[in-house]
């Protein structure tokens, strides 16, 4: 798929160098694939990706709107650390129907089928933005931006962090997030009434909310302030009603 980019990480260094830096624990990626993200010191997020474990290299399978920087920043990162970053030839396919031989299961929900690896595309015509928005799963560039914090966007109910790896660009924040106290503002799910767009900001009693993001029929994703979402509010000509 033309959205997505293979990058290819070698070298004897590889899984150490990539452990260090991102959320998830690269060790569980050997023959097999993980969800995990690049954050900032400050804990904000850089780009979401999945690691795949290939023989004597990972994989990295990005969207294409960040794999440059995504690959400017492993390579900021490299040091004399022993690897080779490449951009491969390698496209990506998914589907949530009969799997190709080699397929990998999605490791965010049961719900996302599978990944496939290759030169051609296998994908099927899955509705992707109904499944995105049923199961609350946050998109590259859409609800996941550079003022993302990865907890408030679901990451850990998408097996996307570890907080037992040891240390990640950005642990002290997101670990001061999970421990310290509840979140006041995250990515919910949302039954919308009436004409409503992507973008469009949320308010209630004339205070804002927060941000309505993916819309599928009448249920989208909003980024919100939780102690005001709890009645009716507006996005556009809609009412919202935050759902459990």
């Amino acid at each position: 798929m033309s959205d997505r980019t293979i990058l290819s990480i070698s070298g004897d260094d590889r899984v150490g160098f990539l452990q260090g830096l991102v959320t998830n624990d690269v060790t569980k990626a050997a023959g097999s694939i993980i969800y995990t993200a690049l954050l900032t010191p400050q804990g904000k997020f850089i780009a979401d990706f999945f690691v795949i474990g290939d023989g004597d290299r990972l994989l990295i399978d990005v969207a294409s709107s960040h794999a440059q920087t995504l690959g400017q920043r492993l390579m900021m990162y490299r040091l004399r650390a022993a690897i080779k970053i490449e951009q491969t030839e390698l496209t990506v396919s998914r589907g949530t129907g009969e799997a190709p031989e080699g397929a990998l299961q999605d490791p965010r929900n049961p719900a996302l089928g599978w990944r496939f690896y290759g030169d051609s595309d296998k994908s099927d015509a899955t509705d992707w933005n109904e499944v995105y928005v049923t199961h609350m799963i946050p998109r590259t560039g859409i609800e996941l931006t550079e003022d993302t914090y990865v907890l408030e966007a679901g990451f850990e109910a998408l097996s996307g962090v570890d907080f037992k790896k040891g240390c990640f660009v950005g642990q002290e924040i997101v670990a001061r997030m999970k421990h310290k106290t509840p979140l006041k503002k995250g990515l919910a799910q949302v039954r919308i009434e009436g004409s409503a767009h992507t973008g469009d900001a949320i308010t209630a009693n004339d205070k804002p909310v927060g941000t309505l993001h993916s819309i599928s029929g009448d249920k989208g994703l909003a980024y919100l302030r939780f102690d005001r979402a709890t009645g009716p509010m507006q996005a556009g000509a809609a009412t919202l009603t935050r759902l459990k």
